[in-house]
């Protein structure tokens, strides 16, 4: 297990194919090792490797601890993306911070409030923010996302972490004025582009309290949002324990934890995004996912 205090899991492009790979401890993470290529016995894939389990991670520790230089690339020559390509579910929870609820004049909820996003919003750290040109009102969300290593249903809160294989910073970008068209968030949550995450998955048990972790939203020099983990309404076990009563959690769902205060929606005037911005979410311990803020170019 102490192997795999140090895992950094990523999803990299080699010569236009996706490959599994880990970031290299000691390199200033500078490197990726090419899991597969360093272990045939490893999946190419996220959510493959995830269903392998313990002896997959295993393996995985094995090669970090002495990796082939055959199977080590240079991460400035490789193209990260998300750590999840196609997640079966991105399960999003909404007003789980109070302040948040406040901010939009919602009363505190007595259960989680979820929706959903889609794989088509996906896409990794350095990828653009895409703005529909139908999006008038593009809004932030910085996030802590779990992500499920092991299938579950019916799961006790004392164990749900059990189930969790990491964690990753998330932006959960909202299109307000499609939001709130009606009762009903998903079509403002889910367009193109609406879904960064990454740059990592880090495993689970490199975070020793998952309820003690800051979240921090900034674009350029101007910090947006600012919450702590042990500020959320349901914890993270919570949240599983609850939803896994209606609903099977497998390897690769990620689940979204909410959004603390501080949205570009809730400010005066409102905050939204740019053409131009660089979004930067910051989760303790986890990662920094950053992205470029682009318009829809009308011919796409």
């Amino acid at each position: 297990r102490g192997e795999r205090s140090v895992m950094k899991l990523v999803t990299f492009f080699l010569h236009g194919q996706a490959r599994l790979g880990a970031l290299l401890p000691g390199e200033a993470e500078q490197a990726v090792v090419d899991l597969n290529r360093a272990d045939g016995s490893l999946p190419t894939d996220m959510i493959a490797f995830l269903e392998a389990g313990e002896a997959a991670r295993a393996r995985a520790g094995q090669v970090l601890a002495a990796p082939p230089p055959e199977a080590t690339y240079k991460l400035a020559d490789v193209v990260l993306k998300a750590p999840i390509l196609r997640p079966g579910k991105i399960i999003c929870i909404g007003l789980n911070y109070v302040e948040h609820a406040r901010e939009s004049r919602i009363s505190v909820p007595p259960f989680p409030v979820i929706f959903s996003k889609y794989a088509n919003s996906v896409v990794g750290h350095l990828e653009p923010i895409v703005i529909p040109g139908a999006v008038r009102e593009p809004d932030y969300e910085g996030e802590l996302a779990a992500v499920i290593g092991r299938r579950g249903r019916r799961i006790p809160e004392a164990r749900a972490l059990e189930h969790v294989a990491g964690y990753l910073p998330l932006n959960d970008v909202s299109a307000r004025d499609w939001q709130h068209r009606t009762s009903q968030w998903v079509i403002g949550k889910t367009a193109d582009t609406f879904c960064p995450m990454g740059p990592a998955l880090v495993t689970a048990d490199e975070i020793p309290d998952v309820q003690d972790l800051w979240v921090r939203t900034s674009i350029g020099d101007e910090l947006l949002q600012e919450g702590h983990t042990s500020w959320m309404i349901f914890t993270v076990a919570r949240l599983i324990a609850d939803m896994s009563q209606v609903m099977t959690l497998e390897p690769g769902d990620v689940i979204a934890t909410g959004t603390p205060a501080g949205v570009g929606a809730s400010r005066t005037p409102p905050r939204w995004l740019r053409p131009g911005d660089v979004v930067r979410v910051e989760v303790e311990k986890v990662g920094l996912l950053e992205n470029p803020v682009v318009a829809e170019n009308a011919d796409d």
